[in-house]
């Protein structure tokens, strides 16, 4: 191979292309942002820090990612840009300088049943086609292996137009994997009767007890009593077994009641359409309880829960088949595709490889590719988004992360950061969200956003290296170098909560005592089995004083643009109620959902105008200004205050406002000082779900669980998306709920909440197979000095010890 060599002694002026090395805002204005202007380096890796809600998302995925998106999808024809999601320009001056953006954000993956681990990396693609091609006895092609694949068979006379036309017999099979009685789900749903009707009642008589089914609704209720089907003044245990059949199962079929044309439903088939069909965690509470008391899912008994036809499960690659492949562990799956041999599908193998050792390397080889995608928690599904992206041949293009470290142990933290500058080695610009002062430490640049949150944010703050952001005088930078100490004296418990054979997922029948009355944490590298044994073992169990367990689990908020914070904490309530008094009139008018709505815009506050495939157009309302309700409705005041100018407030303003004089309400008061406790009082009251950050949701759900009644608060990690300088707020407030005389438990990775804990449990040694014992119970105290774990060899650095 010839080789040019460079004859020229003189070096070439530098070339014109080459001196795009930033990437220039100015300008930026999305959400809280106050005409921020920053250069950002190409080639390196940049943190963004800052408090919880100072504009950090809102830079980096509102403006600068979401613009690199559109300006790709534009370079595509007006018919493909249809059926792609419509992007907005974001609101600032100028950017230049924009690569192709690739966002790996902590997006939940979807919850659908039919999702999991090996369909959303396409490693179980690749299984299909392997066992396909080798595995005996052979049964089909790789539709054959796949549990969403249901088998089909046809025949019939078809007319065949070519010449003379003619009938032909033709007969149709397709070979699918899907087990025909769970219909590929892993597990069948038994529907529990006595939740939905009183049998000793008659129709007439209200035996319905499903929530929203009243006695004059049209479409549930009067279907039943009026189809002429059956007998409304009969109790429903003396139906006979035809009427029974009618009522439970029968084919929609058309009725008419009073002259109006309905479809009567057998009452199983319509529980399964209206509620079971819908993603559960999508549901209203009261639905979601109704659905899980009524509702029991059991393990498929055909397939045993591998979703899997007993033809996909006969065909084996030795003495393995497609279901036992898909339930290994990742790592041992690793290992034993690297030891097939098969020249014919070489190029398969090694991309399946790459794609499972990605699994082990990102520290995720604890998982099984049957696992459901909609259990894996934020940190998880984050991670396993990266994984097509690792081994990617692709170069100057921008990686945006949110978060990267969330759900990781410390121990962990040192193989994501080293991932991070393989992608900025490689000649990508990385761009990261974070807090973990681990991370910010490999930053080749630090921008600093704050200097608090909501409208007391939105600048930059600093700008610069490590050393420099140190040295700053910022919140980041003061609270950088921040260590809490072990506690001296801990906490005496007031009761044990026993766990005994735990064998959720991973657990090895762990036999552990869980104290009352103190600050407990459960740690362990991820993967190691602390949400199998909290989340597995505790929920539904009596806490101290018989009161239950509270759980505040990482499962996100869902809300429309419609849903703020007054809305979702039930705050609104006591604050209609509260202007309908002082007023006389119905609490209905201060809804902007309700009666008190803007005609016009149907109180959204904007008017959306639709441009097909371009982005569209959402405009503040003429007649409303914005503000969602009647004309009308804002003449009514409290405290010398209409309603729209209250959701204006912040909570902090509304605390002091709904504290005392006129307006003074307690039940409103005592919310406002919920949301105050866990840190979000710069909060606006009507300010839209949407545009809160993933840490400001989680606190908003905390506050919110905060009001139930229980003895034992169970938390899943709640620093996530905390800043280091909001550590020690939430530490405050966890001691409150101690000293109040509940039980706390959290899962938590943070060194500071570790060091704060009465009682700590450790669990692993590892993730996976390799985890799912106890390796240490006792005070943060003795974990430091014994140091015989992963977690005590990280505290015991992290306490400087």
């Amino acid at each position: 191979m010839s080789k040019v060599t460079r004859t020229d002694p003189q070096s070439p002026a530098p070339h014109a292309a080459d001196s795009h090395d930033l990437i220039r805002v100015h300008g930026a204005r999305e959400n809280n942002l106050k005409d921020v202007s920053i250069e950002i380096p190409k080639r390196r890796l940049t943190v963004f820090t800052g408090v919880s809600g100072s504009g950090k998302s809102s830079l980096v995925f509102h403006t600068i990612a979401a613009e690199s998106q559109r300006l790709i999808n534009e370079t595509y024809s007006a018919f493909v840009q249809g059926f792609m999601p419509t992007l907005a320009r974001p609101e600032v001056d100028v950017l230049e300088g924009l690569t192709t953006a690739i966002i790996v954000d902590q997006q939940r993956m979807g919850a659908d049943a039919r999702s999991t681990v090996g369909t959303v990396t396409d490693a179980n693609a690749m299984l299909r086609i392997l066992f396909s091609r080798l595995g005996k006895p052979h049964i089909g092609p790789p539709g054959a292996y796949a549990f969403n694949v249901p088998s089909v068979r046809a025949s019939g006379a078809i007319t065949v137009e070519r010449g003379a036309r003619k009938a032909v017999k033709a007969t149709f099979t397709r070979t699918g994997g899907m087990c025909p009685r769970c219909e590929g789900r892993g597990t069948v749903s038994d529907i529990d009767l006595t939740q939905l009707y009183d049998d000793s009642k008659s129709l007439a008589e209200g035996a319905f007890t499903i929530p929203g089914w009243k006695s004059d609704s049209f479409w549930t209720v009067r279907v039943y009593a009026e189809s002429g089907l059956l007998d409304p003044h009969k109790p429903i245990r003396k139906f006979t077994k035809k009427e029974m059949h009618d009522f439970l199962h029968r084919e929609p079929t058309k009725v008419k009641v009073e002259g109006v044309n309905l479809t009567y439903e057998g009452l199983i088939p319509k529980i399964q359409k209206s509620f079971l069909s819908k993603d559960k965690e999508a549901l209203q509470p009261h639905i979601r309880a109704f659905v899980e008391r009524a509702v029991t899912f059991t393990t498929c008994p055909e397939c045993e829960g591998t979703r899997l036809s007993e033809g996909a499960r006969s065909s084996r690659i030795g003495d393995i088949s497609i279901a036992d492949a898909c339930a290994l562990q990742i790592s041992d799956l690793a290992a034993w595709v690297r030891g097939l041999d098969e020249p014919s599908v070489a190029p398969l193998l090694t991309a399946l490889q790459q794609t499972l050792d990605s699994f082990t390397e990102i520290g995720l080889g604890y998982l099984s590719l049957d696992r459901a995608s909609g259990t894996l928690s934020g940190g998880e599904a984050q991670r396993v988004k990266m994984i097509r992206h690792l081994g990617s041949s692709l170069t100057d293009t921008t990686y945006v992360f949110d978060e990267p470290t969330t759900g990781l142990h410390p121990h962990d933290i040192q193989r994501m950061n080293n991932l991070l500058l393989r992608l900025r080695d490689k000649g990508n610009t990385v761009l990261v969200v974070e807090h973990k002062p681990e991370t910010i430490a490999i930053a080749d640049h630090v921008v600093d956003l704050g200097p608090g949150a909501g409208a007391a944010g939105g600048t930059v703050c600093f700008e610069g290296t490590v050393e420099g952001l140190r040295a700053g005088g910022t919140v980041t930078g003061r609270h950088f170098d921040d260590r809490a100490a072990v506690k001296k004296t801990v906490r005496i418990p007031t009761g044990r909560l026993e766990i005994r054979g735990a064998t959720t997922h991973n657990l090895r029948g762990v036999d552990v005592d869980l104290p009352l009355g103190v600050l407990t944490v459960v740690t362990g590298v991820a993967g190691s089995g602390k949400s199998s044994l909290v989340h597995g073992s505790l929920p539904g169990r009596a806490g101290a004083a018989g009161e239950g367990v509270v759980s505040v689990d990482q499962a996100p908020i869902r809300g429309s643009r419609r849903s703020n914070p007054a809305t979702y904490t039930g705050l609104l309530d006591p604050i209609r109620k509260a202007f309908a008094k002082a007023n006389g009139v119905k609490p209905g008018l201060f809804s902007s959902n309700s009666e008190g709505a803007c005609p016009t815009c149907n109180g959204a506050g904007v008017i959306f105008t639709d441009l097909a495939m371009m982005a569209g157009v959402a405009s503040p309302c003429e007649e409303c200004e914005g503000k969602r309700f009647q004309a009308s409705v804002l003449d009514h005041h409290l405290g010398g205050r209409d309603i729209s100018e209250v959701l204006a407030m912040s909570v902090t303003e509304a605390e002091e406002f709904f504290g005392d004089g006129e307006a003074r309400t307690p039940a409103a008061h005592r919310i406002l000082g919920r949301l105050a406790d866990v840190g979000l009082g710069y909060l606006g009251l009507g300010q839209p779900l949407t545009t809160l950050s993933g840490g400001e949701r989680q606190r908003l759900k905390l506050a919110t669980h905060m009001a139930e009644k229980g003895g034992v608060y169970l938390l899943d990690e709640p620093t996530a998306g905390l800043h280091l300088a909001d550590v020690g707020q939430l530490l405050g407030l966890l001691d409150r709920l101690v000293d109040s005389g509940k039980s706390v438990i959290v899962i938590e990775h943070h060194q500071a909440v570790m060091a704060h804990a009465d009682w700590i449990i450790d669990l692993g040694p590892g993730a996976g197979h390799d985890g799912g014992r106890i390796v240490f119970e006792g005070t943060p105290a003795d974990l430091v000095a014994a140091r015989s774990t992963l977690t005590g060899e990280h505290l015991a650095a992290y306490v400087g010890t």
